[in-house]
């Protein structure tokens, strides 16, 4: 465990060092939480890029655009100043195209992300309390949870993956493309269990108090949740689960 500062001319943290994981250790990479960082200040672009396995970056502070850019396993924490006055869900702390092409790992963001969150991600799992236009664009893999508004053009073009959205005030509807996905309850316990757990690990990872809301008011406050299923997505699933029914 390391704690360091970082500024907004360090760019690509994290990048080489998993370059370095990987030639030594293959794609797998390490245990998760091998290596920490706790790093204090504003992040420069592609913060956290490429991250592996094993990896953890925790920011006290904010970071710019691309963070967690191909994040390949590792394990990214952004949260405001503990001695941050204002209300962090309702400030941006991470730029634009955060997750870009990610594969695989998690991501917790104390605060807004700014326009296209989470775009083309494949496989990372993210919590954040708020996004700008077009969150959710083209992605075909992972789970993105958002405690808080969306901008214009939610999940455009996404083909793979679920997005649970918290809309206490019934207002994502107009905000999201319908073109490739439905919008439906929170139900199953399988989601249900999925959804708690994300915001569980989001609080403990973050402190969020909106997180902490969220959850002092489970299990009622799940009907003021939508789950945004990709239609091709869901068509396969529920084939290879009658698939898996026949055979057993």
């Amino acid at each position: 465990r390391h704690a360091l500062p970082i500024v907004n001319t360090n760019r690509t943290v994290g990048a080489t060092l998993s370059h370095e994981l990987v030639k030594r250790w293959g794609e797998e990479g390490l245990p998760d939480d091998t290596i920490r960082f706790q790093l204090t200040g504003s992040a420069g672009q592609s913060f956290g890029a490429f991250l592996a396995r094993g990896v953890t970056l925790e920011l006290e502070g904010d970071a710019n655009d691309y963070v967690g850019k191909g994040l390949s396993g590792g394990r990214l924490i952004v949260r405001p100043p503990k001695t941050a006055t204002f209300p962090a869900e309702e400030n941006i702390i991470v730029g634009n195209v955060v997750l870009y092409g990610a594969t695989r790992g998690h991501a917790f963001f104390r605060g807004r992300a700014a326009e296209r969150f989470a775009v083309r991600n494949s496989g990372a799992w993210a919590v954040v309390e708020g996004v700008g236009d077009h969150g959710c664009e083209y992605m075909t893999g992972g789970r993105v949870v958002v405690l808080g508004a969306t901008g214009r053009n939610f999940a455009a073009g996404m083909s793979g993956g679920i997005a649970y959205v918290w809309d206490p005030d019934a207002t994502f509807l107009t905000r999201c493309n319908l073109g490739m996905v439905e919008l439906e309850r929170v139900e199953t316990d399988e989601d249900i269990a999925e959804l708690f757990e994300l915001i569980e690990q989001h609080r403990d990872c973050t402190g969020s108090t909106v997180a902490a809301r969220v959850l002092d008011a489970w299990p009622g406050i799940l009907r003021q949740f939508v789950k945004v299923m990709p239609i091709d997505y869901k068509r396969v699933l529920m084939a290879r689960k009658a698939a898996m029914e026949a055979t057993t």
